[in-house]
């Protein structure tokens, strides 16, 4: 058991603060990427995100607000790209992480002076996250959870079927670039926890984990959250135990989650005919 001690700390009370708002971040916009299959539109705006660190360094601005222009922007343009020219998401996508990742390291290049924290977002440390950062987290995480409440049955229909939506005359082309928005969001918030290179595992493995034993999107975003919460506090005091870098213990702990739920998933599927079935999809819920 972790010294009891170390609560005593304000940077891991930070910690476990930034672990909750994250979670729920996660549980949220983790669960819609899953459903959409846009796991690897998120891998690009994430990796896209160093562009926007970079350029932050370079002009002495907060590297988060940095990360955070540059995502939403990248964001835009791949939603507008994809739904109005018509180009294909997954070009789009592999120009949009290289480009990002090199604007970053160009821009960090002419910086001036020592960049001390950059690896923090290439890596992410949540051990580091300073109590600025919480209102930032806060702020983020208050507007995906007041965004998705408000229009969560237009993102719902979307998010699973975007034909239907358009027959629905809902506005398909504007929920699709609100969701790229959200998405955005969440990947800052995770940045600090995992870092930029690993954000999308925090994001996808917690959703992707319940979305066989979930019965709707509703009971998945619950599940995910849960998930999530759990496998950022474990990581966060395995980490402390065994000395061990923060964002990448928990990746790994969702991953050993993630390959367990697989085999259970497999183990269900093959019960014989009369055994009980749960978790059974539904749209409606």
């Amino acid at each position: 058991m972790p010294d009891p001690g170390i609560l005593a700390f304000g940077f891991f009370r930070n910690a476990i603060a930034a672990a909750v708002l994250a979670s729920v971040a996660c549980g949220i916009i983790g669960s819609l990427v899953v459903v959409r299959r846009m796991v690897t539109v998120s891998g690009g705006i994430s990796h896209a995100a160093f562009g926007g660190v970079g350029l932050a360094y370079l002009f002495s601005l907060d590297p988060l607000l940095g990360a955070f222009l540059f995502t939403v922007a990248v964001a835009l343009a791949v939603g507008l790209l994809s739904e109005k020219a018509g180009q294909d998401v997954d070009t789009l996508i592999g120009a949009v992480w290289a480009t990002g990742m090199a604007v970053g390291i160009v821009a960090v290049s002419f910086a001036r002076g020592y960049t001390p924290d950059l690896f923090g977002y290439l890596f992410g440390n949540i051990l580091l996250v300073p109590p600025s950062d919480l209102w930032a987290m806060a702020a983020f995480c208050g507007l995906i959870v007041g965004v998705v409440a408000l229009l969560f049955n237009p993102l719902k229909a979307v998010t699973f079927d975007e034909e239907y939506a358009r027959v629905m005359n809902l506005p398909v082309t504007a929920l699709t670039l609100l969701l790229f928005l959200l998405t955005a969001a969440c990947i800052v918030m995770l940045i600090r926890i995992v870092g930029i290179i690993l954000v999308i595992a925090l994001l996808v493995l917690p959703a992707a984990s319940v979305r066989g034993f979930s019965t709707g999107l509703l009971p998945m975003m619950v599940a995910a959250t849960g998930l999530a919460l759990a496998l950022s506090l474990s990581g966060l005091f395995l980490s402390y135990l065994w000395d061990l870098p923060s964002g990448a213990t928990i990746v790994l702990l969702g991953t050993a989650v993630y390959a367990a739920s697989l085999a259970l998933s497999r183990f269900r599927r093959e019960r014989p005919a009369g055994g009980t079935r749960t978790g059974r999809w539904s749209p409606r819920r």
